[in-house]
């Protein structure tokens, strides 16, 4: 709804490896240290170019997501206003996707930061 700001911040995020992926009927949240992602829309995971895994709400994650699991991030880009690439050590991209126009599709909250990016 909102998109991702051109100037976002994760870069306390470097370095970091995600220990734990939490998934309900509507989100799916993880986190690089103390940057945290609350994510209610589509994320994608790809791999040297080609479609990898899926999670979208209502489902379960594909089982390529068991390999973001104790791996660092190496580096983010925003692409552009809907989509923010999260680049893994291991090869891996995890693209974020701002799927709507009427809702809040996630929150990302940066440690030491009063409240949450909004997007």
């Amino acid at each position: 709804m909102y998109g991702f700001p051109a100037d976002l911040d994760l870069s306390p995020a470097l370095g970091q490896e995600t220990t734990q992926l939490c998934v309900g009927p509507y989100d799916l949240q993880f986190s690089f240290g103390t940057v945290a992602f609350a994510i209610q829309s589509k994320v994608e995971i790809w791999r040297g170019g080609d479609p990898a895994g899926i999670w979208e709400a209502g489902g379960w994650p594909d089982p390529a997501f068991y390999q973001v699991l104790n791996t660092a991030l190496l580096a983010f880009a925003v692409l552009d206003p809907k989509r923010l690439s999260l680049r893994l050590a291991n090869g891996l991209e995890l693209l974020l996707l701002d799927t709507s126009e009427q809702y809040e599709s996630m929150q990302i909250y940066v440690g030491g930061l009063d409240g949450a990016h909004i997007i």
